[in-house]
């Protein structure tokens, strides 16, 4: 006879939650490291008290001020942790909720984890309207948490207690993996989450999902170096997923060997050091004069764990070799193939690896080199030009920064 184990929705909830873990290289870590919040209407009977109740130190409450801010917070945590974590967000039914929209929206385009916990409307529909309870007449299953499933990687509301057995194992699932990860958000009705069933005991057993670091078949490699091999000109767009991939190391090893120069995304920033010799600093609309000037003659460029947004590309106006191609290493097989790419689907940090080995021995010419230097001091002078301080005027934003760069030693 299996075990069972009767609690509350909220009560469970907190407990899967606390049995949660990811790991990657051998080491794991904690896959939801708390909950912010904000309790009202929908979070604060059911929810609220399961926290006070259950959370502890596996699962610690930290109040927020504003929903919008918190879902951010959340987000830029799972970002310094190299997606290797994240929080949960919970809010009150109505505009409480709506406020996490647009965090949602900010954590699925990146490609960042965050778990979302908005109040519900009643299932039962007895009390309703509640306080904030924004009505619609042409459907009386639809409310605002209905606004999170264009933004929201997985979407799902519980209706019954037993719902957990099934959403919660697919929504870890997606918290934990690199290519569908992004904001999860689970609608709870504020009925339904004191409503108690019997859970197998196994359901709260501590579950570990693993991060792999595939590599590229070595025929792709191959591949790709004889297409690095044949380039004149080609460029690096480091992104994001080179910090995620832990692969910043490895990108700097990779320059270093090959001369290959290096333009960063937004996300990308800091994926290499400026003063490394083949960083041309931020690329694209908000990109540097060298990064651009030296994407505009590219005849190969390398794409490594970025999604080519508009501010990337300049709306695919950055890049006007009339013969450039494309490669690019990326786990997320759709960005892999965009523009036309030679896709190398995989791990960041493992496929550079392969890629230098299969470049042993290769760098670019000496003539190119040269032109990146010249790029990187006229640049150079410019920044130092911005940042400079003037006598007698206040400090640009530019400055500030610079002088918090010198600070933090980057």
């Amino acid at each position: 006879m299996k075990r069972t184990v009767t609690l509350n929705l909220a009560a469970a909830l907190v407990r899967f939650l606390q049995r949660q873990y990811i790991r990657r290289d051998g080491v794991e870590h904690r896959l939801v490291n708390g909950v912010w919040g904000i309790f009202g209407h929908g979070n604060v009977t059911g929810l609220g008290q399961a926290l006070e109740e259950h959370g502890g130190r596996a699962l610690p409450y930290y109040q927020a001020k504003n929903e919008q801010a918190m879902v951010h917070a959340a987000v830029a945590f799972a970002k310094t942790r190299r997606r290797l974590g994240t929080f949960a967000c919970t809010s009150s039914i109505g505009p409480g909720a709506t406020n996490m929209v647009t965090g949602a929206a900010v954590a699925s385009v990146n490609r960042l984890p965050v778990l979302l916990l908005p109040g519900d409307i009643f299932a039962n529909r007895k009390p309703g309207p509640v306080l904030q309870q924004l009505e619609y007449p042409g459907s009386q299953d639809v409310s605002v948490n209905d606004c999170f499933r264009p933004v929201s990687k997985y979407w799902d509301r519980l209706n019954r207690p037993e719902q957990l057995l099934t959403a919660l194992p697919e929504a870890m699932r997606i918290l934990a993996d690199p290519v569908e990860t992004g904001a999860v958000t689970l609608a709870l009705p504020e009925d339904v989450q004191a409503e108690s069933y019997a859970y197998p005991e196994h359901f709260f057993a501590k579950r570990v999902y693993t991060v792999e670091r595939p590599g590229c078949p070595l025929a792709r490699v191959r591949e790709a170096a004889e297409l690095i091999r044949a380039s004149r000109r080609p460029l690096i767009v480091a992104g994001g997923g080179v910090h995620y991939s832990d692969a910043a190391a490895e990108l700097g090893r990779f320059c270093a060997a090959t001369g290959i120069p290096v333009g960063v995304t937004q996300a990308g920033k800091g994926a290499l050091l400026d003063e490394h010799p083949s960083s041309l600093g931020a690329i694209g609309v908000t990109g540097t004069a060298a990064a651009n000037a030296v994407a505009e003659t590219a005849d190969l460029v390398i794409n490594i764990g970025t999604r080519l947004s508009d501010f990337t590309t300049a709306s695919k106006t950055q890049f006007q070799h009339p013969r450039v191609r494309f490669l690019a290493i990326n786990l997320h097989p759709a960005d892999a193939h965009k523009h036309g790419a030679l896709p190398l689907v995989g791990d960041a940090q493992a496929v550079l690896a392969q890629l230098a080995r299969a470049l042993a021995g290769w760098r670019v010419a000496a003539g190119y080199r040269t032109t990146i230097q010249r790029y990187r001091a006229a640049w150079t002078n410019i920044r130092r030009g911005l940042v400079a301080p003037r006598r007698g005027v206040p400090l640009t934003q530019a400055q500030v920064i610079d002088e918090l760069n010198d600070a933090c030693g980057s």
